[in-house]
């Protein structure tokens, strides 16, 4: 019974000194109980016993200790990011200032694009109002039985003057054509705010997404200005040229480790490229640019008819009661009317807004033209945009399918061989 009293006791202490000793807070000391004389026998088992539970300990100490530190060698690995992976948040912080500057000109833009079509509905019912009061009290002193009415024929005049100059001011901005600008603006603005989003929220942000985020908001500032003294766009240009909103395009430059494969694009990818180019050159684009010299020579023609048929009309009606009094009332009122006629046509049709319509598609095509040949024109395809993912784009833009899309090249192939031109364009979609 000694003999197991004294075991358990060398047991427990050393139990509790192990476990000092695996913590490494402090010295633990065994303390042994006395044992009588007969069980001197034991002593040597116990220190057997000692010593096989103190390697024990150190075994498993030295165990777990490596354990924990492997595990943290894993996590190391495995969970922390390295530091080249992780964005700058200076660059973030630019990043969100630029999107919140091209959320508020998606507001401004739509806000002005509102007003300038408030103004074209306005001066244009005002403007033919004015017209035909005028004409019909033109027409009133002219068969007034005891001679023309002074009142009736100075007022007849006054307001056609008065037309004529709002004519003037009307046509030289073109409100239905501002307003057209601004609706562009305004979608080019979200679509900068969406890769804007898309690239904070898939990629790693750099210094160069900045500097061209910043350069593409400069750019659709100058393409569509919102003032109109000094800066407003030149409404009657000498030649029709298509709208250009975007910066010029660099050289690409590694944000990733460069692709050692195709990264997409193949020999019959970029030929397929090549003759969809070529189509938009020869048809889309110089389509309409076609297009968009008719709209603007018609709408030269209705700009200086306007105020010149105002114009005669207020003279027509000075005269009225003199000697040519038949000739000049018939003038003022017929030339009235014509004004009016030639305002709504000009205004109500809009043709301001179809000849920037025209204009702004021409830029669309001329758009895609510079982007496929970018990619083209770098002979390092692991700078180049995935030519896959690339593709699509192209086919989506112009309205196609991707075997739709690969049907026009080989169209546009087969009609270059036999000297013929294409008939078919390369925008389904307008």
């Amino acid at each position: 019974m000694a003999n197991l009293q004294s075991s358990s006791g060398v047991i427990t202490s050393v139990t509790y000194s192990s476990s000092r000793c695996r913590r490494g807070m402090a010295r633990a000391t065994i303390n042994m109980p006395k044992l009588r004389t007969g069980s001197l026998s034991l002593k040597l088992p116990a220190r057997d016993l000692v010593q096989e539970v103190l390697d024990m300990g150190v075994s498993l100490t030295a165990a777990t200790t490596g354990h924990v530190e492997k595990k943290y060698e894993s996590i190391t690995d495995t969970t922390f990011p390295s530091v080249s992976n992780v964005s700058d948040p200076m660059v973030i912080a630019k990043l969100h200032a630029i999107m919140e500057a091209v959320a508020d000109r998606v507001e401004m833009h739509k806000n002005i694009g509102e007003q300038r079509d408030n103004w074209n509905h306005l001066l244009l019912t005002s403007i033919n109002g004015i017209t035909l009061t005028a004409a019909t009290m033109a027409g009133i002193a002219a068969t007034s039985v005891g001679g023309p009415l002074v009142a009736l024929k100075l007022s007849s005049t006054l307001m056609y003057l008065a037309a004529t100059g709002m004519l003037v001011v009307m046509n030289k901005i073109q409100p239905s054509q501002l307003v057209e600008e601004q609706r562009n603006a305004a979608r080019l603005f979200k679509q900068l705010h969406g890769q804007i989003q898309r690239t904070l929220s898939c990629g790693t942000p750099t210094s160069t997404d900045v500097e061209e985020a910043m350069e593409k908001v400069l750019s659709l500032d100058k393409a569509f200005p919102l003032p109109l003294l000094g800066a407003m766009l030149d409404k009657f240009p000498k030649t029709v040229e298509p709208a250009v909103w975007w910066p010029e395009h660099r050289q690409r430059q590694d944000r990733q480790s460069r692709r050692t494969d195709g990264n997409g694009w193949s020999v019959e990818l970029e030929e397929e490229m090549r003759e969809v180019v070529g189509v938009l050159k020869r048809k889309d684009t110089e389509d309409y640019l076609r297009l968009g010299k008719i709209a603007l020579k018609v709408n030269r023609i209705l700009a200086i008819s306007g105020p010149l048929l105002t114009g005669l009309a207020a003279c027509g009606t000075a005269f009225v009661g003199s000697s040519h009094g038949p000739w000049a009332a018939t003038l003022g009122v017929v030339a009235g009317a014509m004004a009016s006629v030639v305002n709504t046509m000009e205004h109500g049709g809009q043709v301001g807004m179809v000849f920037e319509m025209y204009r702004s598609n021409a830029g669309f095509f001329r758009l895609m033209e510079e982007s496929i040949e970018s990619n083209l024109n770098e002979r390092d395809v692991g700078r180049r945009e995935n030519g896959e993912l690339f593709e699509m784009k192209v086919a989506l833009q112009l309205g196609r399918s991707l075997s739709g899309l690969k049907g026009l090249a080989a169209s546009s192939c087969s009609s270059s061989k036999k000297g013929e031109a294409i008939e078919e364009f390369a925008s389904k979609l307008f």
